[in-house]
């Protein structure tokens, strides 16, 4: 079955040596040789500003979030690849998460009086990847894989993307060829399979 797919690549350096933006580029390879509809976003070519006040998040985003932000909203699958800054996220992807969710854009709650709010992104799946210069095992059991879980049980989770699928790749300053290889060939992989 043909997929729409948003890739965000969540790097902040547009420097294409980065591996963030390697794998994301291997994940539409995989996807785009199924017939899958690739649409990208690439947070480091944004200029996304903080979001400062309840009043701001209560407008629609200015451009480009606006019209980035459609991306997701005609996608089927995302597919969201960031490295690990300071334990989370980088401050770029989480500003363009903040500023794309403006005006009820993940969660309608409004017209809501009582009980959870409309998840305005229900019937979409996601897949996030994460990584990092320490070994993954102690982000997962040291860390408890904190950013990751922030990002499936926050923005994603409560609006309802379903199923996630995620992984985790550390030590990426060991990483060999042969080893950098291999995640390229299971990023097309899962890409083929929008999953």
């Amino acid at each position: 079955m043909t997929r729409s797919i948003c890739i965000i690549d969540g790097h902040p350096d547009p420097d294409p040596d980065h591996l963030i933006h390697a794998l994301c580029d291997a994940y539409a390879e995989g996807a785009e040789a199924t017939n899958h509809k690739v649409s990208r976003i690439r947070v480091a070519d944004l200029n996304v500003p903080f979001l400062t006040s309840q009043a701001e998040f209560n407008d629609p985003p200015p451009e480009p979030i606006l019209s980035q932000r459609e991306k997701i909203a005609e996608a089927d699958h995302v597919f969201i690849a960031f490295p690990l800054w300071l334990g989370g996220m980088p401050a770029r992807l989480k500003a363009f998460f903040e500023q794309a969710a403006r005006a009820e854009f993940f969660l309608k709650t409004r017209e809501s009086n009582a009980g959870w709010p409309e998840r305005m992104m229900k019937g979409k799946s996601a897949r996030i990847v994460v990584t990092m210069g320490m070994p993954d095992l102690i982000y997962r059991f040291g860390m408890d894989a904190g950013a990751l879980k922030a990002l499936e049980r926050g923005v994603l989770g409560l609006s309802g993307f379903k199923p996630m699928h995620h992984t985790i790749i550390g030590s990426v300053d060991e990483l060999t060829p042969s080893k950098v290889e291999s995640w390229f060939t299971f990023m097309k992989e899962i890409g083929g399979e929008a999953v």
